[in-house]
């Protein structure tokens, strides 16, 4: 299981907001690729890159701080936010992005996820953000009655990358993952899952390895900068 250090930009920071809410935010570098150097040097494998302005403004905001990111740093990121379109997924790959995160469009234009999985095979994924088991979309900001399950089913022959699936109710508040949700998920579709919210110590990552389902990866921010997760032990025992 990979372990993904999370990097939030919010006008060209760092940080972390509580629940989604761009009004609780904890800004915990101004300097982006830094802090990126910083996961690398301890040993992460990849980097998940979220644009949270260009999440709300639904194309991209923070283009600066991941393109420092992609150029000092040596291993494959993912980012989403604001990637809303054919032309902004293949601009980011062309930059040198691994892997793109599409999320609201994948529940407003289905197809272009289809379209853009073909074109790119191994580098779109489907982002799903719920809160009480059903989609939310543009930083979260609505809901919809779209059920996560409902949704992942949709994309099985789609060839998407992974499922990055995030519970809005445990993200950045340090109360651990919805363990229970997210095995759920996974062993609803064939498709890579990757958790994220809530994985807040070593305890966490070691629940969500052993849920008794295969899962990618898990994702994890506030807990690796206020020092609840110690990236290179967390590593070490991913690895085994």
């Amino acid at each position: 299981m990979i372990l993904y250090p999370a990097i939030d930009l919010k006008d060209g920071q760092a940080v972390r907001l509580v629940h989604g809410d761009m009004d609780q935010a904890t800004v915990f570098s101004d300097d982006p690729a830094a802090q990126a150097r910083s996961f690398v040097e301890a040993g992460c494998e990849w980097l998940h890159l979220v644009d949270l302005n260009g999440a709300f403004a639904g194309a991209p905001v923070n283009a600066a701080p991941v393109e420092a990111i992609l150029k000092s740093c040596d291993v494959p990121a993912q980012l989403g936010g604001g990637i809303r379109d054919m032309a902004t997924i293949e601009t980011w790959l062309e930059k040198g992005l691994a892997r793109v995160i599409l999320g609201t469009i994948a529940v407003e234009n289905p197809d272009l996820v289809r379209e853009a999985a073909k074109a790119f095979p191994g580098q779109v994924a489907v982002g799903i953000d719920a809160r009480n088991g059903f989609v939310a979309t543009k930083g979260w900001a609505e809901e919809t009655d779209v059920r996560v399950t409902d949704l992942a089913r949709s994309f099985e022959d789609a060839g998407v990358a992974a499922i990055i699936y995030t519970d809005i109710l445990r993200d950045g508040a340090m109360g651990g993952p919805n363990i229970a949700a997210t095995a759920d998920l996974a062993r609803a579709v064939s498709i890579p899952v990757i958790a994220s919210g809530g994985v807040s110590s070593l305890d966490d990552l070691r629940a969500l390895r052993d849920c008794g389902t295969a899962l990618n990866g898990a994702i994890s921010g506030r807990a690796l900068y206020d020092g609840a997760i110690d990236l290179r032990e967390a590593l070490a025992e991913l690895r085994g």
